[in-house]
């Protein structure tokens, strides 16, 4: 099979018999080359198929208007509508953006940053992976001495921009909510404490349950991956119990969704029994049977912010980034897996 060559400068220069210099020029819009010499360059980049070198033109100009997105999954509706938001905000202002997602991964969050550093992109707005702990690769986005915006998961000691809710007074509304259903064994299937947010919806939780004087029992506590597999094996376990929890607040829909399906299988009626809360308000938790109560993290807003904020940053020829929180009151919405007392 013969390899397909590339159509180079030199290429369009042999065909109208011009120095490759001038093709540049043209292609750049020059004033010092005619617009009859221009028109012809074009035409003839396009019959060749000619793509521009996007790295070399970066190297030349310091600036590729290209930004990195970094996101854990782009099959969560938080996500991919947060993403939808930064690529509209940048491509406004003559930006495209890169997408990589880590699939919950350090290794290929790691391996995703590299990529984006090599293709010289002039800022990084990232999410983190779950896995993440040690943040040195992190360090070499500031060191490249380009923005770095995080959201949703984002570490304090990174020094840097960070946009989203509060996960704290996020439990603590979940967990107000379910006390005026009159549920007094609220369980909490939440993520991995060592990410920041998911920490926080911890302990939002333990601080709502001291509030209203209800017991903190252990078992009722288990982290998680918040995957459906997951959602239904914890709260099978939760099923298993001696004693029973009337409440599950879980810190995902996705697991939300599979610990529903356990329910639904054993017959356990919902929220009568046992009360149902997620977290994300992904689109399928209100076509459910019972729709789930969740928490709308405002992916509108979080994606819009955090473009602009990187637009901030590509304006000045010097920054310096510091730790600089943008935080968002996320909304409970209130469905029938949890309404007991519905008014």
């Amino acid at each position: 099979m013969a390899n397909k060559k590339k159509t180079t400068i030199k290429d369009i220069a042999n065909v109208l018999n011009i120095s490759a210099a001038a093709v540049s020029k043209a292609l750049h819009n020059n004033p010092r080359i005619s617009d009859k010499t221009k028109k012809a360059v074009l035409q003839v980049a396009q019959n060749l198929n000619y793509q521009p070198n996007h790295l070399a033109s970066a190297l030349r100009s310091g600036k590729s208007k290209l930004v990195g997105v970094i996101v854990p999954k782009t099959n969560s509706n938080f996500f991919s509508a947060t993403i939808h938001n930064i690529e509209e905000v940048l491509n406004e202002k003559g930006y495209n953006i890169i997408i990589t997602q880590s699939n919950e991964s350090y290794k290929k969050e790691c391996a995703n940053i590299d990529a984006l550093l090599f293709t010289q992109v002039d800022g990084i707005i990232a999410s983190m992976a779950n896995e993440t702990i040690d943040l040195s690769h992190f360090q070499k986005i500031k060191d490249a001495g380009i923005p770095l915006i995080t959201f949703d998961r984002g570490e304090n000691d990174l020094n840097v921009d960070y946009i989203g809710i509060d996960d704290y007074e996020s439990s603590h509304k979940i967990v107000n909510h379910l006390v005026a259903q009159d549920c007094k064994r609220i369980a909490h299937i939440g993520g991995f404490k060592r990410t920041r947010i998911y920490n926080n919806r911890i302990k939002g939780y333990i601080d709502a349950l001291k509030k209203h004087n209800l017991p903190l029992d252990n078992e009722l506590l288990i982290e998680s991956s918040l995957t459906i597999e997951d959602g239904r094996e914890k709260m099978q376990q939760l099923l298993n119990l001696t004693k029973k929890p009337d409440a599950v607040y879980v810190a995902g829909d996705y697991a939300a969704l599979g610990a529903l399906q356990v329910l639904k299988e054993q017959n356990i009626k919902i929220p009568e029994e046992i009360a149902l809360v997620g977290f994300g308000d992904e689109p399928f938790s209100k076509m459910v049977t019972p729709p789930i109560t969740s928490v709308n993290q405002h992916s509108y807003k979080i994606g819009r912010m955090a473009a602009n904020t990187f637009l901030k940053y590509a304006e000045k020829d010097t920054f310096k980034q510091s730790l600089h929180k943008q935080i968002l009151e996320s909304a409970l919405i209130i469905r029938e897996s949890s309404n007991k007392k519905p008014h």
